[in-house]
């Protein structure tokens, strides 16, 4: 069994929480917790936009505070975000994720991150084996 605590997470494990330009995000599980999926809390800024393609990986978010939209790049389709909403990126969509408030969401990554991944330019994560070979 694995339990953790968010709060101690963010006080005494500071190589689970990965942060970029306006966003952040505390990593619960990762792919060396054996699960097959990794889990993770993350913030958006209020006002902040981010253009993603998980072209490696598949999620699910699920918002528990906050308002904002999502833009699926391939269609122009737009959701509007508040809690209680949940979208899946299972064809790997490239979409443009807006916070109006500050967003505070559920992440579920398949394959699970290692920990280690930073946004690519093209807004992708690495695989574990681009990681390893790098």
């Amino acid at each position: 069994m694995i339990v953790r605590d968010f709060n101690e997470i963010v006080e005494k494990e500071r190589d689970r929480v990965v942060s970029d330009a306006q966003w952040s995000s505390v990593r619960m599980l990762l792919a060396d917790d054996g699960m097959g999926f990794s889990f993770h809390i993350t913030f958006l800024d209020a006002g902040s936009e981010h253009t993603f393609e998980y072209k490696n990986h598949f999620e699910s978010v699920y918002c528990m505070q906050g308002t904002g939209s999502i833009t699926d790049v391939a269609t122009g389709e737009t959701h509007y975000i508040k809690p209680g909403v949940m979208y899946a990126l299972d064809k790997h969509d490239r979409h443009i994720l807006r916070a109006e408030e500050e967003l505070v969401m559920a992440c579920c990554f398949n394959p699970p991150v290692t920990g280690n991944e930073v946004h690519r330019e093209d807004g992708s994560y690495a695989t574990a084996e681009d990681l390893e070979t790098a």
